[in-house]
């Protein structure tokens, strides 16, 4: 089974879930567009797409003119191809801007280890009818996706106070998650390091929250890697072995 990776910053894999694939013998394609790589012409030869968070977002095209041709490949893969999609936080917005939604600053954003609570259509959903009705989640995001509301094809999932698409789908095969199911041990602190990051996450939090938002996610991680091991069983068994 092949899986292609959009990657926007190195330390923005797909966590928890890579080391599953990575266990089950998937083979992984990952394009680090931060870097220059460019997306294969050919993605018929992929059963699946993830698309990670990064620091950059939606509407930074002059400073990261990759987002142009990443845009469109996503909606080859998701809306001409039909193929199985998952994005987190960044790769949750492309997918809102594809196919038809606006990306749109949070107020407040919303950094923390936070409430989400699922709507009615969960119980009927591939993915996440065996997750129970509210979880806790990772956030680290200042934009969002607003706009989706009369779309026929996306179903809304799951929200939190603050953000609305926490979590929707287009159709039966393409995910947008707001926040980071995918995280390990090690994320927060990692991803601490990046000024962009760390700007937000003390603008927020206060000056030092670091220490205290490591702690809290570390509390949490057990249960979040569960609801991850669940996630990725039922996309790889129910979404890409449909396809």
């Amino acid at each position: 089974m092949n899986i292609i990776v959009l990657q926007h910053i190195k330390i923005e894999d797909p966590g928890f879930i890579k080391d599953l694939m990575l266990a089950d013998g998937l083979n992984l394609t990952t394009i680090e567009l931060d870097e220059g790589e460019k997306i294969p012409n050919d993605l018929t030869k992929f059963d699946g797409m993830f698309c990670m968070g990064g620091p950059m977002d939606t509407y930074m095209e002059k400073e990261y003119p990759w987002l142009i041709d990443e845009k469109k490949r996503i909606k080859e893969f998701v809306l001409d191809l039909k193929k199985p999609y998952l994005g987190f936080c960044l790769g949750c917005q492309l997918l809102g801007e594809v196919v038809g939604g606006n990306v749109v600053r949070s107020n407040p954003p919303e950094i923390g280890v936070m409430d989400i609570k699922f709507t009615k259509h969960k119980d009927e959903d591939k993915l996440f009818s065996q997750f129970p009705d509210e979880i806790k989640s990772l956030q680290w995001h200042s934009y969002e996706v607003q706009g989706l509301d009369n779309f026929k094809d996306i179903t809304l999932l799951a929200s939190s106070p603050i953000t609305k698409y926490q979590i929707f789908k287009y159709q039966n095969h393409a995910y947008g998650i707001q926040f980071h199911i995918e995280i390990k041990d090690s994320t927060v602190k990692d991803w601490g390091c990046v000024p962009e990051y760390e700007k937000a996450l003390e603008q927020q939090l206060g000056k030092g929250a670091l220490i205290k938002f490591d702690k809290e996610a570390k509390a949490n991680m057990q249960k979040m890697n569960n609801y991850c091991k669940i996630l990725y069983s039922k996309f790889k068994g129910d979404i890409l072995n449909s396809k």
